[in-house]
């Protein structure tokens, strides 16, 4: 099957009646000599998980910090809500890949740091905190230390924290890349249930062709840098299916080998 059989790219008309929760217009990134993202636009639903998907240097990070007001771009504008990005905020929260706990601190501590920075009141900021270690599966370790848990409970809590602040837009830097491949498909699994019940729309970084697929309800390629959209994927046909069946669903099946396809020519 074809890419293009496959792939409904939005059209102007399609991308107009949807939801936007983040616009990114012409963003160009350079670092001195090294242009990394060049007149880069691409829309990103409320509500849904979109993934950013290329080849290694291909600028995906570049424009997730960008979208969280971590970097400033060369020039483009983005807009969280309608309102342009000058800096982090509190409408965007980001899950790093390599966890970033505060060592001296317990997981409740961690999960509720956000909400401690914003001087919200210990027995409220414990409240939230506490649920969103329950809907991760940390129930039990909340006295726990970094240093007690294993990796996938350590990015568990990352996403814990990154939920009870109640940001709007979720920004994944290769969230699931640290750990064994039994706890990534557990913790993709459970991504589509946050992305299902919590509202929220996730903006989702990764090497994995796979897990792009499984994960997502819109897919954006990025060409090697300069980088720029180069495929919009809305893999939509299997989505209603159960999870444990959705790896072997032909239409997925085609989807991982038709991306594999396209950018196979710029691995190294």
């Amino acid at each position: 099957m074809a890419m293009s059989q496959i792939k409904p790219v939005l059209t102007s008309t399609e991308t107009a009646q949807t939801d936007i929760a983040v616009s990114v217009r012409n963003i160009s990134k350079n670092y001195g000599a090294v242009e990394a993202l060049k007149d880069l636009t691409l829309d990103f639903p409320r509500g849904q998980l979109t993934s950013l998907l290329g080849p290694s240097g291909c600028g995906k990070t570049t424009l997730l910090k960008i979208i969280a007001g971590l970097l400033k771009p060369s020039s483009g504008e983005v807009e969280v809500n309608g309102k342009p990005v000058v800096g982090p905020g509190p409408n965007r929260a980001f899950v790093f890949q390599d966890f970033a706990l505060l060592p001296w601190a317990t997981v409740m501590r961690n999960v509720a740091f956000g909400l401690e920075l914003r001087g919200v009141a210990k027995s409220e900021r414990e409240d939230v905190a506490a649920k969103y270690i329950r809907d991760v599966g940390l129930a039990g370790f909340e006295n726990s230390y970094p240093h007690e848990l294993s990796g996938g409970m350590r990015q568990r809590v990352g996403l814990a924290r990154a939920l009870s602040v109640d940001a709007k837009v979720l920004l994944m830097d290769e969230p699931f890349s640290a750990v064994d491949e039994q706890t990534r498909r557990k913790f993709q699994e459970d991504l589509l249930g946050l992305v299902q019940n919590e509202n929220k729309t996730f903006i989702f970084v990764t090497h994995s062709i796979e897990e792009a697929v499984y994960v997502s309800d819109q897919i954006a390629i990025l060409l090697p840098r300069p980088s720029r959209v180069s495929e919009i994927i809305r893999p939509t046909g299997f989505r209603n299916k159960p999870m444990d069946q959705i790896r072997r669903d032909p239409e997925y099946l085609d989807i991982v080998d038709d991306i594999w396809a396209s950018l196979r020519s710029y691995v190294e």
